[in-house]
């Protein structure tokens, strides 16, 4: 490597500085040796210091062009679905297509000047930039209206560990509500907000979505853009929307699809035009005949999405009394096989372990070209601290502990082994989709399950116990943020509750597309949701 600049003068990092750090590193140097490194680390030191601000290349919002006033923590939180409530919208809208829509941003998306939890308090944060998609909901006329809940750090599937309370199911309180998009999904149910947005990286948005009985969308990779979004891991990063139905789905879709130059998970070519349109299509779906809503489309049954553990048979019934339905809209129904979908969940489990630390919770996006939080990672640091640590829900902290096993037990090789198996799998279920347009399995395999008493969180609510609450819950969901195709929660149901079988909650079935064929799901999607009615099956 070629140095730029080499330390003259008063040395900014002298040989005594430098010992304790080699120290750390099980390093040593001769004091010649010593000597030569740390004029070489002064003159590092030296360019780092000389480094220009970074501020004036940070896309900051024109606060007068879209204005945000009345932020606050809201005293009722409407079922645990709020985190913080603002107003804001753009004075000079690009276009109509939310015209008038209120939405939710999850709260792990930067909104300048409204705080931004993560579901944690474990540090304190004011972003000075807005996402990408809030500028892009706004420009298309839609008003948001706050922050939703979400789980602390976003690492689960369970709505009992935002630290803005529990999230409550919208057909039963006490009920989970599902994560960590907990609160997106309970206020679109509830009728608080018309639009929400969530955020998917195991099954964030449909695992909610199935809870709460509404549309889920985790599209493509990289089909929007993640920028200004606190990431857990680039690779399983993705963004969409949670909406009551299919048309709402592709409508929030088309506002906030397309490149944005920022975000290196998108594709630098091939999205544009017409594949970025997705509300005309699934109007015209729904406007055909009934009986020639699906003529044509090829419809495989995943064998390995109902063989999975937890599996409920009342949520297995009502999937497949579903998808029986699809043959009466001209669908072709036939089963298929992808034997590595068993072993996509453990490759997940296993790989987001060192990135899902470093990136998620440290902020530490290093190798990455797309927008940085350089505000927040100092808050952070390399490490958390005890009491940053103890901040953490059960499910963050458990990652990071994982990080510290596997970095000094296996290193890098175990991450790379995992990202060559995600590449086998996601082949796996391209190859499925050559035979078939969308492949179709339950979302989540058992109902929401009761949600813990309150307060009872490192208490009698141990973190083995409050993990060990829903097993199997990511099976079908995870894999398909590995693999990177669209995959879309629709509710198609009610099952009873597993403690309480005169409770009745929503069961989803997915839809799993081809990478870019998203208006495939939500045509699919379409047709059934127009023709049935879920909530008197």
């Amino acid at each position: 490597m070629s140095v730029l600049r080499v330390g003259s003068g008063t040395l900014r990092v002298a040989p005594e500085d430098l010992k304790p750090i080699l120290s750390q590193a099980g390093l040593s140097l001769s004091p010649p040796l010593l000597e030569d490194y740390s004029k070489l680390l002064s003159g590092l030191d030296a360019a780092i210091a000389s480094l220009p601000d970074d501020k004036p290349g940070i896309p900051c919002p024109d606060l007068e062009k879209y204005p945000r006033t009345d932020i606050h923590v809201p005293k009722d939180t409407e079922g645990g679905g709020w985190a913080i409530k603002v107003t804001a919208k753009c004075t000079t809208p690009k276009n109509d297509l939310l015209q008038g829509r209120t939405v939710a941003l999850k709260d792990n998306m930067a909104f300048a000047g409204v705080p931004c939890t993560n579901g944690t308090d474990m540090v304190e944060w004011v972003p000075e930039i807005d996402a990408t998609v809030a500028t892009r909901i706004m420009d298309a006329g839609g008003i948001i209206l706050g922050k939703a809940a979400c789980e602390n750090s976003c690492c689960e599937g369970m709505s009992a560990t935002a630290i803005t309370g529990q999230v409550h199911n919208p057909y039963a309180d006490g009920y989970n509500a599902g994560g960590s998009s907990s609160g997106s999904g309970r206020l679109v149910a509830i009728g608080s907000v018309d639009l929400a947005i969530g955020c998917d990286q195991g099954g964030s948005i449909r695992i909610p979505a199935s809870s709460c009985g509404i549309v889920g969308l985790k599209p493509t990779c990289g089909l929007v853009p993640y920028t200004g979004i606190l990431s857990l891991d680039a690779h399983l990063d993705h963004v969409g929307p949670m909406t009551k139905n299919v048309r709402d789905c592709a409508l929030l879709l088309e506002a906030i699809a397309g490149p944005d130059g920022w975000d290196d998970r998108q594709p630098p070519f091939g999205l544009e035009g017409e594949r970025l349109k997705f509300v005309e299509p699934v109007g015209i779906v729904a406007a055909r005949e009934t009986s020639k809503m699906l003529e044509g489309m090829k419809i495989g049954i995943l064998k390995e999405g109902f063989d999975i553990a937890g599996m409920d048979p009342n949520v297995e019934r009502s999937v497949k009394s579903a998808i029986e339905k699809f043959a009466s809209l001209g669908a072709t129904v036939s089963e298929v096989s992808v034997p590595l979908h068993k072993e996509a969940p453990t490759v997940w489990m296993c790989a987001v372990q060192l990135a899902g630390t470093r990136q998620g919770i440290l902020g530490d996006l290093q190798g990455r070209k797309q927008l940085h939080f350089t505000d927040r990672a100092e808050l952070v640091g390399s490490q958390l601290t005890q009491a940053q640590f103890d901040k953490l829900g059960p499910g963050a902290s458990n990652f990071y502990l994982g990080s510290l096993w596997v970095q000094e037990k296996y290193g890098a090789k175990l991450h790379g082994k995992c990202m060559n198996l995600m590449k086998a799998i996601s082949d796996a279920y391209d190859k499925a989709l050559e035979e078939c347009d969308v492949l179709v399995m339950p979302t989540l395999p058992s109902p929401p399950p009761r949600l813990p008493d309150p307060g009872a969180l490192g208490e009698s609510e141990t973190p083995l116990k409050f993990l060990s609450r829903t097993p199997g819950m990511i099976s079908n969901t995870a894999p398909f943020d590995n693999s990177g195709h669209p995959a879309l929660s629709l509710p198609v149901g009610f099952v009873p509750a597993v403690e309480d079988a005169s409770v009745r909650l929503p069961t989803g079935l997915q839809i799993v597309g081809r990478k870019y064929h998203d208006v495939d799901c939500l045509k699919v999607a379409a047709a059934w949701e127009k023709s049935f009615d879920w909530k008197t099956l």
